[in-house]
């Protein structure tokens, strides 16, 4: 009987999964494999690898529990299980990270071959280049437009069979990763994101373009972690969009996550330094003050509710709405005066979405260091932007409780209510304008030294 081993990693899902399909067709059985890194979970988030926990038991319902689960060095297991089952070929998709893609290289010096078939992308990182040089992009728009141009494979079909024998116990070595006390983490799984996916598209993907920056009402696709785990691949996705306004944006959105994915193949340093080296040289605050001042940012107390609210909403959920991570990051930056990475950790030890291609290189588009043509002069006004996406206060309402009492807009500036503050919300810690003059001239000062 030939055997292959199908190696799951960030791809927890049967369904459009070009890899599964070519290594059921080139066996009579196929061995589900799942394996533990005691690095990655050591550098993860407690929310993501609660997520990561329930991800698994759902992709091992998917294959009628015949998941191989366990913890322990890549080419050991491939080995011992390759003994085992007499195992002639092993698939993969390919991963293009670094610490990905370092992994499947020493396996394969390990004298394991790997069949990579597919990838977490519809367009493969460094695929799309400009076709005057055939050099990488570094502003978005054209790569969308080319990465359009380019275009992907439709979905591969989901098999009908999977043919898998029995795991042995030790390979039933499931993670029982908890979610921190007072946590509410989203339902995991290909068919949690196949639903959710379903109710997005009927009731918010035609005013997506509208209404996905309104952080008060359910208007985005909340896919983020689904795709961080492969959970649905971003081509099952594209295949169901039409030409509709909201859908035109939607997709610009699963563009901007290919974006990120080549940024970071092309310029693999960036995931925590900087990706426009120059910004490395401005003045940043340190010291005492300015570690207060980051404890009062990740704790959601800065006194600046729409800010709270989206620090309180990573801490309760393991997510944040997208525009409010653009407010809170942009606070981060040029109202504290700290470095991206000091907040792109943060995240990362809180998201369970956390990819280290978009939240690297979404901090840094905030920050002002990244990708973009005329980026550090961005300052996101915390106030106004309450204001314009939150304009009822529903959301600043949901995740401050002590600002329950204030109606309407008002809440988005408690300090001036005679009782705005009476339930214990602090009073702003900065003085907004003062501090966006502070940045610019900070700027100023890094371009009269270039």
């Amino acid at each position: 009987m030939k055997r292959s081993i199908i190696w799951f990693r960030r791809d927890l899902r049967i369904g459009d999964h070009p890899a599964l399909i070519a290594a059921i067709a080139s066996s009579d059985e196929v061995i589900p494999l799942f394996i533990l890194d005691k690095q990655q979970i050591e550098e993860a988030g407690s929310k993501l690898l609660a997520y990561m926990s329930n991800s698994l038991r759902a992709l091992d319902a998917s294959l009628e529990n015949r998941l191989h689960i366990i913890e322990g060095d890549q080419v050991e297991v491939l080995k011992e299980l390759i003994e085992l089952y007499g195992v002639t070929e092993v698939h993969i998709s390919e991963e293009p990270e670094r610490y990905g893609a370092e992994r499947d290289a020493r396996v394969e010096a390990a004298g394991i071959p790997l069949i990579r078939t597919g990838s977490p992308y519809a367009v493969y990182p460094g695929r799309v280049v400009k076709p005057s040089d055939a050099t990488p992009y570094k502003v978005y728009t054209p790569f969308y437009k080319n990465w359009c141009i380019h275009g992907w494979r439709p979905p591969a079909p989901t098999p009908k069979e999977i043919k898998a024998p029995v795991p042995p116990a030790k390979y039933r070595a499931f993670p029982d990763f908890a979610a921190p006390a007072g946590t509410n983490i989203i339902e995991a799984g290909e068919a949690a994101a196949l639903k959710r996916f379903k109710e997005f598209s009927k009731s918010a993907l035609d005013s997506y373009d509208e209404n996905r920056n309104f952080a008060g009402i359910d208007g985005t696709s909340k896919m983020s972690s689904y795709l961080k785990f492969g959970e649905i691949h971003p081509r099952t996705i594209l295949d169901r969009l039409g030409d509709s306004a909201g859908e035109n944006v939607f997709r610009k959105e699963i563009a901007w996550r290919e974006f990120y994915a080549d940024v970071l193949w092309h310029n693999p340093n960036t995931v925590t330094e900087y990706y426009s080296p120059v910004y490395a040289e401005m003045r940043y605050d340190t010291g005492a003050s300015a570690d207060e001042k980051f404890e009062a940012w990740k704790a959601g107390k800065t006194g600046f509710p729409m800010v709270d609210a989206g620090m309180r909403q990573l801490l309760e959920a393991g997510w944040m709405h997208n525009r409010v991570r653009m407010i809170v990051a942009s606070f981060l930056v040029k109202d504290l005066h700290l470095e991206w990475q000091q907040g792109a950790a943060w995240f990362e030890e809180n998201l369970s979405d956390f990819d280290p291609a978009s939240n690297a290189h979404g901090w840094q588009w905030t920050a002002g260091c990244g990708t973009d043509a005329s980026p550090y002069y961005r300052v996101f006004n915390p106030i106004l932007q309450g204001l314009k996406f939150d304009p009822n206060g529903d959301y600043v309402r949901k995740y401050i409780p002590e600002l329950a009492h204030i109606e309407g807009a008002a809440v988005h500036e408690p300090w001036l209510l005679i009782d705005g503050l009476a339930n214990g919300y602090p009073a702003p810690i900065l003085d907004h304008a003062k501090e966006r003059d502070e940045s610019l001239a900070r700027l100023k000062e890094l371009k009269a030294d270039a």
